[in-house]
């Protein structure tokens, strides 16, 4: 706490010495530089001043209480004055104790309750019958004098200027009306002695509370500040968030983040939906455009028209789930239900035949979009610690992507359940997919083609889950050839939305808005309101222990400067007492050491708020001081008990005779004491001076005083008590109805002890309030803080924090500012599980499915939290797709590396994803170990060059694609169980860190042609503990099959090698067919299902159509295909060049 305090004080340290003019009267005229947050400034300081402005009157009442029970020659008229004063007082007292906060009368009420005040003692003053002296009502004097600067609600200037006034005033009185008064000048001067002090302390305690108000409004300035700035940030994390993950899920991931539930298994954020439309669309013929357009065109083109397919999922109430390369995927009625799910779907995919025209003419080329909607049940949800992606699991979504492949160019193809659920809104045709796709005949699917819109689509009322859409925005996506280039281009293809987002924070702060709410925030503010229930009423002590604890230690900055008003009320009240009284050898002594002692005792707590000016070792012998809590305390009343015990001392040094007969007629000052009523004044500065201190509290100072007041009382009776009485025979030798003046000057000091006892507790109420807002802003600061840092926490889990920033900042950006970055020497690493399609099924006793991926979520989520080790921090997940893993290393932009480097720095990265692969095999051997299963992964590492982008600024997706990503996609795909294939140049590099490799042969890759690679054994000769990464020849994997890829289908590898490959002992200058069969009824458990139809696939890739990908083809579509390839999940696209 005390930590946080002196990292926020020194912050708004450094803000107070930007705002705060520097003039050569700072002291005096010490502003903010604009004059619109001074002008917020002072009605803010005048309102929280307000409350003592009671304590004013409180003083006002007690001088007419006083003038009304002490006797001093007053007749009828001056009592009827004095009572009318008293009425007008507790009237305004009562008007200020209402609590009318919006009164524009506050601003005449301080200036009312001076007037009265003034007018009194001024009343008095000339009313008086007997004759005035150059003392007359003098305490009085000071101590409103003091209080016009602590009390009343008015600006520094308004003071000066009632001070003044009030000193002339009383001046001007008793210079005129004292004229027979002896030693009138010397009284004069030391009366203006007195009142300078008065000036100076009520200065000093102007400053100080100056000071400790413009830092509390400082704070809630920077709070505020910081809190728009939060909701900024705040906002556009959202957006970011919601972009990718729909709310539901958002809110309950921001509930659980930091949560420290103990649970079997991790959280799982999935649920089943019912009646769900799903919506395929792919883009045919875009492979053919991909060789005349640089990747950065195409990224260009492809954000343009997904913009406008993200707009139009608004507009159709659709919930966008993923992009694959140039396929676009979505779903509507989850997760809220709604009869019209299908009908809306429908009405999208005609819209998205209708956008890609967009592409037609600003391409120039035939490309077209083949859509395919099926209705069934999905499991829609997150898996994984990390690069979350909303995705939608089941057989159905499966059977809706097979629609798409199996539809037609430029038409929306349905399934025949989904049909059940137009309730006749559009005239179909038979489409005859099932005769296209062997998996929709084996599920008895019918299947048709939309032919037109038989109902026009009427927009509802938004019900937006992952953005804001207006009718009019959303219609204007509906781009038509007609449309004029680039007339809807600002509607659809816009990719952030329009906040106007200030860039820095100064400039937020001097908006015209900032200003307006900061102040509505400290006008609502009532801090002596909001103290009462915090504290008790009698100690003021807060509530919370905790509370209080921090209070008591927490030291406001310079706050301990108020202990120099004892030094100097000793100085000036002793250089006065030397112009009226006798000086003599005591008076000395008890000034010298008084003086002295008070002076060591300041120095030692200022110290350290000045340390340019003492030693090193007293600073940090203040600092010890000042910080420990007792060590202030013992200081502070020390300091008191000095001061007033000085003044006690000189009162004995004062002679007097025995009774008032005998006073001698002298006028001598040096050898007479005969003013001695004025050491009550020099109490009445004293006792000003007692409640100055910061770090003792209202009770102790409220003990202090009254002890004070006692011990001079009795002075005043017993040891000067027949001196006051030859001063009050010489000036009131004609009357006898008035009260001794020692009597009156105990009641002067007693009324003016309680008057500085109600001072004292406002002034800690004031502290009491200003801490609790200190720590009201720390609260709020921490509460911000924390949303911020899971906001972060959300955001970076889904793209990596470099990205994340770039669409987090506060300037718009357009869709040229896209991001994108090349990287030269990258590790990508494809890993998957290949027989978990066999493990899992959509039955009643796994929860419908949601069993299998609770499990598959254990395992990401493991090799999720490898990524959280530190010798990872360099490797990035990419994504998740169904079973598969895939991550790259090298993407780190604050990674500068030489061209020149050696290998070991260039591709350390890449050794470190060997590593990774290593720890993901051995995380999911320990999966298998608890859960009894017989999972293996089948890994491929490739390097080289690779682009990273992000398609859809508004709903980003971040991927990375080129042929380093295909090549690390086919080692996985074409490798073995239990086995990290990679290429021989890859090999060549991991030499050099250790590693051990065996080689696998030729493997054919479309587009690369023959490519030697090599299984991965280990590291110095190690070999891997997994007997399944050991090569087997072909009847040992006959007889082993638990060591292939577990799938339930015969699978032919064609090994070829080239004409340079004769010195090969293993492979000579013929075909090798290596066959392993893996027969469905030899695996216990093992079930048919109709979707598995092919006996046989082929690894050649030249020959399979899933894998069929040329040099020239687009980025994207080679980054969907590398996530996809290797993996036969239900939910998988599978593209074949045939689309095209």
């Amino acid at each position: 706490m005390a930590a946080a305090e002196k990292e926020v004080g020194a912050g708004v340290e450094s803000g107070e010495q930007g705002l705060l003019q520097t003039t050569p009267f700072r002291f005096l005229q010490r502003s903010f530089k604009d004059p619109a947050f001074e002008k917020l400034y002072q009605s803010y300081s005048v309102k929280q001043k307000r409350a003592g402005l009671e304590v004013f009157l409180y003083a006002a009442i007690l001088y007419d209480v006083y003038m009304l029970l002490v006797p001093g020659g007053q007749d009828a008229l001056m009592r009827g004055l004095t009572i009318a004063f008293l009425g007008l007082n507790l009237g305004l007292l009562a008007w200020c104790c209402r609590g009318i906060q919006h009164c524009s009368a506050w601003a005449a009420v301080p200036h009312i309750a001076w007037h009265l005040a003034n007018s009194q003692l001024l009343a008095h003053l000339f009313l008086k019958k007997n004759e005035v002296t150059g003392r007359d009502s003098l305490g009085w004097v000071l101590l409103l004098d003091y209080l016009l600067f602590v009390t009343l609600p008015l600006r520094l200037r308004y003071c000066v200027v009632l001070s003044v006034g009030t000193c002339a005033s009383y001046l001007v009185a008793i210079v005129g009306l004292g004229k027979s008064d002896t030693h009138l000048l010397q009284q004069v001067v030391a009366n203006c002695l007195l009142l300078l002090t008065a000036n100076l302390l009520g200065l000093t305690s102007y400053y100080l509370a100056d000071k400790q108000q413009r830092r509390a409004f400082l704070e809630t300035r920077q709070s505020l500040e910081m809190k728009l700035v939060i909701e900024e940030q705040s906002a556009e994390q959202e957006r970011l968030l919601l972009s990718v993950l729909p709310e539901h899920v958002a809110v309950k991931m921001r509930q659980d983040l930091g949560s420290s539930k103990d649970s079997q298994f991790k959280k799982i954020y999935m649920s089943r939906h019912e009646n769900v439309s799903i919506l395929y669309a792919d883009i045919v013929g875009f492979t053919a455009i991909s060789s005349t357009y640089s990747a950065s065109e195409l990224v260009k083109i492809l954000n343009e028209l997904f913009a406008r397919f993200d707009r139009l999922s608004e507009r159709y109430q659709q919930l966008r789930i993923k992009i694959l390369g140039d396929c676009y995927y979505c779903i509507s009625g989850a997760p809220r239900e709604r009869p019209d799910h299908a009908v809306l779907c429908v009405h999208m995919g005609l819209s998205m035949v209708k956008a890609i025209k967009y592409v037609q003419q600003k391409t120039n080329s035939p490309v077209d979009m083949r859509v395919g909607i099926h209705t069934g049940a999905v499991l829609a949800g997150v898996l994984g610690q990390r690069q979350w992606q909303f995705d939608v699991y089941s057989k159905d979504v499966e059977l809706a992507n097979k629609m798409e492949s199996s539809g037609l160019p430029g038409r929306v193809h349905i399934s025949e359940k989904t049909l059940s659920y137009l309730n006749g809104e559009f005239e179909v045709e038979p489409a005859l997919g099932e005769k296209r796709e062997e998996m929709l005949r084996m599920a008895g699917i019918k299947t048709f083609f939309i032919v037109k819109a038989l109902k026009p689509f009427r927009p509802s009322t938004p019900d937006v889950r992952n953005g804001t859409v207006t009718e009019e925005t959303a219609a204007s996506c509906d781009a038509t050839p007609d449309n004029k280039e680039g007339e809807d281009d600002s509607a659809c293809a816009s990719p952030v939305d329009d906040n106007h987002v200030l860039s820095n924070g100064r400039a937020r702060g001097d908006s015209a808005d900032f200003k307006k709410r900061l102040r509505k925030e400290l006008v609502n503010r009532d801090g002596h309101r909001d103290l009462m229930n915090h504290t008790t009423f009698f100690t003021l002590s807060f509530k919370d222990g905790t509370t209080e604890r921090d209070y008591n230690l927490h030291k406001e900055s310079f706050s301990s400067i108020s202990v120099l008003g004892c030094p100097l009320v000793l100085l000036i009240t002793s250089t006065a007492q030397f112009v009226v009284l006798p000086r003599d050898l005591m008076n000395i002594l008890s000034f010298a050491i008084g003086f002295l002692l008070l002076v060591i005792l300041s120095v030692m707590i200022v110290a350290e708020f000045f340390p340019s000016s003492f030693p090193g070792l007293l600073v940090r012998c203040s600092e010890a001081m000042n910080n420990s809590l007792w060590m202030r305390r013992i200081i502070g009343v020390i300091v008191i008990v000095l001061l007033g015990v000085a003044n006690v001392v000189d009162m004995v040094s004062c002679t007097t005779p025995s009774s008032p007969s005998n006073c001698t007629m002298t006028e001598d000052l040096g050898s007479a004491c005969l003013y001695p009523s004025y050491f009550s004044y020099f109490c009445v500065l004293v006792l000003v001076a007692a409640t100055l201190p910061a770090q003792v509290s209202h009770l102790v100072k409220a003990g202090l005083l009254f002890l004070i007041t006692l011990a001079h009382c009795c002075m005043n009776v017993i040891v000067i008590g027949p001196a006051l009485d030859c001063e009050e025979a010489t000036n009131h030798r004609d009357w006898i109805n008035i009260a001794p003046g020692k009597y009156a000057l105990c009641g002067l000091l007693l009324a003016v002890t309680i008057a500085l006892v109600f001072l004292a507790r406002h002034l800690e109420k004031a502290s009491r309030v200003l801490f609790l807002w200190k720590t009201e802003v720390e609260d709020q600061r921490e509460r911000a803080s924390d949303m911020r840092r899971r906001n972060e926490a959300l955001v970076y889990n889904i793209l990596p924090p470099h990205v994340a920033a770039h669409f987090m900042g506060s300037r718009k950006r357009q869709h040229e500012e896209l991001y994108s970055q090349s990287y030269a020497e990258v590790g990508v690493l494809f890993a998957s599980m290949p027989n978990f399609s066999d493990f899992y099924s959509e039955e009643t006793v796994n929860n419908q499915g949601l069993e299998c991926l609770r499990f598959l979520n254990e395992v990401i989520s493991d090799f999720d939290a490898l990524l959280e080790l530190p010798q990872f921090q360099d490797i990035i997940k990419i994504k998740t797709i169904g079973s598969t893993y895939m991550a790259a290393s090298g993407l780190n932009p604050s990674r500068q590396v030489k061209p020149d480097d050696p290998i070991q720095v260039r591709w350390s990265h890449l050794a470190l994803l060997v590593e990774f692969a290593l720890e993901l095999k051995k995380a999911l051997q320990g999966i298998n170990e608890q859960s009894f299963n017989h999972f293996v992964l089948k890994m491929g590492i490739n390097h080289g060059p690779i682009t990273a982008g992000v398609i859809g600024a508004r709903k980003p997706h971040y991927d990375i694609w080129g042929n380093s990503v295909n090549v690390a996609s086919r080692m996985e795909s074409t490798g073995k169980a239990g086995c990290i294939q990679v290429t021989d140049e890859t090999t060549e590099i991991l030499k050099h860190f250790g590693y051990v490799f065996e080689q696998r042969g030729l493997v054919s890759v479309k587009g690369k042609g023959q490519l030697m690679t090599y299984y991965l054994i280990g590291k110095g000769g190690t070999t891997p503990s997994n007997p399944e990464t050991t090569f087997k020849d072909e009847e040992e994997t006959k007889n082993n099959p638990d060591s292939v890829l577990g799938l339930d289908e015969d699978i032919t590898i064609h090994l070829e090698t080239n004409e340079n490959s004769f010195d090969n002992p293993v492979h000579n200058n013929t075909t090798e067919h290596i066959l392993t069969q893996y027969n469905a009824e030899d695996k216990p458990g093992s079930t048919e299902g109709p979707e598995k139809q092919n006996t046989e696939h082929k690894l050649d890739l030249s020959a399979d159509p899933i894998h069929q990908l040329s040099e020239d083809t687009s980025p994207l579509i080679l980054s969907s295909t590398a996530a996809t390839s290797g993996s036969s999940e239900t939910h998988l696209l599978q593209k074949s060049d045939a689309d095209d």
